[in-house]
């Protein structure tokens, strides 16, 4: 008996002992609209980044799997963990934790329009208790991609979620870029991820190709779009590299893992005592090209030489 309270008391004080190297320098709260390839993989970033510069840290993901009132709910869980750093990943989740989260550090990722969002006061100038990092789409660019395949295209579609405040601008700004190279653009408007397939089956006949946005509705659902682009021969272009592997013919935009990093540096500074309110919010000014020519052969496309040549990422 004794011998056995010996030992018991000998690994209490091993574990006592292990306490302070188990336990976390800082913790960091997320809060994911949902879950996507994106999205994830710019949530991997951050953990990553933080990782990399030797920061031990506790992390609590949250998704809201696309509904706003969890994200709502999420938010409030947040407050009540006291993270040193929330995390919110796209424009929703954002903006749930900018509502309800005032005495706690804040940077967002993946937010197109922080300012018009309601997020910032201005980009230089945060303000407030947030920043973060803008993945606003190189819209000209991406159009000058399509005409690349399609040069005489007239009318384009594009499927998003007239709720998301990042793809009401984002659609904006194409129908902008767009109507300067002659291009018409016929919109199809989800409310949740369950009306993507129809708002696809929409189009066939009305439009030559589908841009789809870095809305996240939408996006989550990506391979029912892929499915009508094949039935139809309809081809679909996106604007986030990682959904070329799910069937998009190409995209040119950022890469999110890359952005995940540049957000974890963000958090690491606020972790130092930077003060959000006067860290200026940032964008990745390097751009991907992904190409699928299995793909685009589904969908009756050729995928140019040219751009072959030039492809950070060509999907086998």
């Amino acid at each position: 008996m004794k011998r056995f309270i010996f030992q018991l008391f000998c690994l209490l004080t091993l574990l006592i002992t292990a306490l302070p190297s188990l336990a976390a320098d800082y913790t960091v709260s997320f809060n994911q609209i949902v879950e996507h390839p994106a999205l994830d993989a710019l949530r991997q970033g951050v953990k990553d980044e933080l990782s990399a510069q030797g920061l031990t840290v506790r992390f609590h993901d949250h998704i809201a799997q696309g509904n706003i009132a969890t994200a709502n709910l999420i938010a409030k869980q947040i407050l009540g963990e006291q993270p040193d750093v929330a995390v919110g990943i796209a424009t929703p989740t954002a903006q749930a934790c900018a509502q309800a989260i005032k005495n706690i550090p804040i940077v967002f990722a993946a937010v197109t329009d922080p300012v018009g969002a309601g997020l910032v006061q201005s980009l230089e100038k945060p303000g407030g208790n947030i920043t973060g990092t803008s993945d606003m789409s190189p819209i000209d660019r991406q159009l000058e991609l399509i005409l690349e395949f399609l040069p005489k295209i007239k009318t384009i579609g594009v499927i998003y979620n007239s709720g998301e405040v990042n793809s009401v601008t984002l659609v904006r700004v194409l129908k902008e870029e767009a109507s300067k190279k002659g291009i018409s653009v016929e919109e199809a408007t989800v409310s949740n991820s369950a009306g993507v397939f129809q708002a696809a089956k929409s189009l066939i006949g009305r439009v030559e190709a589908v841009y789809i946005p870095t809305d996240n509705t939408v996006v989550s659902a990506f391979e029912a779009i892929t499915q009508i682009g094949y039935q139809a021969k309809l081809p679909i272009f996106a604007a986030d590299t990682d959904s070329v592997a799910r069937g998009a013919v190409a995209a040119l935009a950022v890469d999110y893992y890359k952005m995940g990093r540049q957000t974890g540096e963000m958090v690491s500074r606020v972790f130092k005592g930077a003060n959000p309110a006067d860290m200026p919010v940032e964008t990745l000014r390097e751009f991907q090209i992904h190409l699928n020519p299995g793909s685009a052969e589904k969908m009756g496309l050729k995928v140019p030489e040219a751009l072959l040549k030039k492809a950070d990422k060509i999907i086998k």
